[in-house]
């Protein structure tokens, strides 16, 4: 399958920066962003609402960075760092788009601002509602009664 932007040069602070601006522009009245670990976080205030995203980087040893795809051996760490700076770039650039779709739907009256961002909606509890609520989804399309696609009881 291929990726959004698998080939970007637009480096990471570029796209944290652009995102930051997109939602300023949009009405945010406060932004964050940062990382710890392998996870990269933005969270932004908007319209009333804590939102936040979280990102899993990818790992610095995983075999796609460190060991050549050609012949045998290990990448250089150069090489490698290079590559997981390409990944990172990647996952970046993605969130762009993601965050700007979600904001001119809301700005385009096609959702509201809760129906575009309910999953990422910070709860008082610091868990967004996709991680409160996630637990039963999988049991519920394992017991075979799934909604209908126009979303009428079957």
């Amino acid at each position: 399958m291929a990726q959004f932007a698998v080939r970007t040069t637009v480096p990471v602070d570029k796209s944290k920066a652009e995102i930051e601006r997109l939602v300023s522009r949009y009405g945010a009245t406060g932004f964050a962003s940062g990382w710890q670990g392998p996870r990269a976080i933005i969270q932004f205030v908007c319209r009333g609402r804590h939102t936040r995203f979280t990102m899993e980087l990818p790992d610095r040893t995983e075999r796609r960075f460190t060991q050549k795809t050609t012949g045998y051996g290990a990448r250089s760490e150069t090489a490698a760092q290079a590559l997981w700076d390409q990944a990172c770039r990647q996952k970046w650039r993605a969130l762009t788009p993601l965050v700007k779709a979600k904001l001119e739907a809301v700005d385009a009256n096609i959702a509201s601002f809760e129906e575009a961002f309910f999953a990422d909606i910070v709860m008082p509890d610091g868990r967004t509602v996709y991680e409160s609520a996630r637990e039963p989804v999988a049991p519920a399309y394992a017991s075979g009664r799934p909604v209908a696609l126009l979303g009428a009881p079957q």
